[in-house]
């Protein structure tokens, strides 16, 4: 891209500014801002515009889960499903890993984090331990595809590599970097991260899909006929990956997605819930559940919103190319956003002051015609570390890995 169409695609968003400084920059800090400004989608300022009107809801419904005594009732016909399905090197595996441990206290990866007791215990070191218990089982490798983000890609790529991949076959995992969004202030200008580069974030673990399809893995996927992919967070160190009744489950049911979920341990648990939204399958989030969904009892006398999601869903991938060509709704997220002002000096703000656009896993669910709550044991299964101390922290992980005999 030139400087001249540089300006004029700016000037399509009234984002001229950005090139204020471009006269002090060396020339290979031109190139490189030229290039981000060719790469960078700036009609995420069209959703800032709409942000009072921006992805209004619609009526929503409960959704019933696969409970646990249902599930062991057909346990063994699902993971014999599933096996096959493994064996026959139709699953892949995704590791949403973008994330840094800020909140944990560390300038890594989040997965580089050690939550070792008498040992070094690494996060990633866990959910690679999880993985292999399924390799083990079938005996047969599972693509493993590990979303990393533009800051953190480098420091994930060669601790893999340091770490010999944690024992896992170096040829079966794969990295690719995750799509970036624009942040803007709150007139809608896009802010400076410095003279040469714009202040961007990861586009949310919705844009999962979209990056991996923008990867050169996704012939790497077409290539081997992968065709459900099973998407996990770096955040559960507890989860099982590739789990073979869950697959089972998931295809015996010709759904276009699967989704683990856990049961509430408290009405105002802080995790999104499955539920029907104009009766296509979705996910409502904590603080969006009125007093009457609460209250709103199932056939058994239950809470009818009682089942939350943990973030570990079975994705038919036809489904989602098929998705693919229509862009996921955008959500603006107040943050705090490092930043050069109008004098080029370098601002950390202490307080919120602007947004960054995300997209979310829960639309791609709503863009699909079927989705399947699969119920799992929460204390064998999710041990999410947010926090560094408190509830969902390493500590509170920590005694449920030692509840589930798993050495630190």
């Amino acid at each position: 891209m030139t400087f001249e169409e540089a300006k004029k695609k700016l000037s399509l968003y009234n984002q001229e500014h950005i090139l204020k400084y471009y006269e002090d920059l060396n020339d290979e800090e031109k190139k490189l801002l030229l290039a981000q400004i060719d790469e960078t989608d700036f009609s995420v300022i069209e959703a800032y515009i709409k942000k009072n009107t921006l992805n209004p809801k619609g009526v929503i419904s409960p959704l019933n889960a696969l409970e646990i005594p249902d599930i062991e009732i057909r346990q063994k016909h699902f993971t014999e499903l599933g096996i096959e399905a493994i064996r026959n090197g139709i699953i892949g595996a995704v590791l949403l890993a973008g994330g840094m441990g800020t909140r944990l206290g560390s300038d890594n990866p989040k997965g580089m984090f050690n939550i070792g007791v008498t040992k070094v215990v690494y996060i990633f070191e866990c959910l690679i331990n999880n993985l292999m218990q399924v390799v083990n089982e079938c005996g047969t490798y599972i693509h493993l595809f590990v979303m990393t983000s533009e800051k953190n890609h480098e420091l994930t790529v060669n601790f893999f590599r340091e770490q010999n991949y944690f024992g896992y076959d170096r040829d079966y995992i794969h990295f690719f970097r995750q799509e970036m969004a624009p942040a803007i202030d709150y007139n809608g200008k896009i802010l400076m991260e410095s003279k040469g580069r714009i202040a961007t974030s990861p586009n949310g673990n919705g844009g999962w899909f979209s990056s991996l399809m923008r990867s050169e893995l996704y012939s790497l996927l077409q290539k081997n006929r992968i065709e459900y992919l099973n998407v996990f967070a770096v955040d559960n160190v507890l989860q099982k990956i590739a789990d073979p009744a869950f697959i089972g489950a998931t295809i015996d049911n010709n759904c276009a997605v699967g989704a683990k979920v856990v049961r509430k341990s408290f009405p105002d648990e802080k995790v999104g819930v499955m539920c029907l939204e104009n009766n296509h399958p979705s996910i409502i989030e904590y603080y969006e559940l009125t007093d009457e969904m609460r209250n709103t009892l199932n056939e058994k006398g239950e809470p009818a919103y009682n089942f939350g999601v943990i973030l570990n869903y079975l994705f038919r991938v036809e489904d989602l190319v098929k998705i693919s060509n229509g862009k996921l709704p955008l959500h603006i997220v107040e943050k705090q956003i490092n930043h050069i002002d109008d004098n080029g000096s370098i601002v950390k703000p202490s307080a919120p002051n602007g947004y960054k656009f995300e997209q979310l896993i829960l639309d791609m669910i709503r863009e699909l015609d079927g989705c399947l709550p699969y119920e799992v044991v929460r204390e064998k299964e999710f041990a999410p570390i947010k926090n560094a101390i408190g509830a969902d922290s390493v500590e509170s992980a920590r005694i449920l890995l030692k509840k589930n005999n798993i050495e630190l």
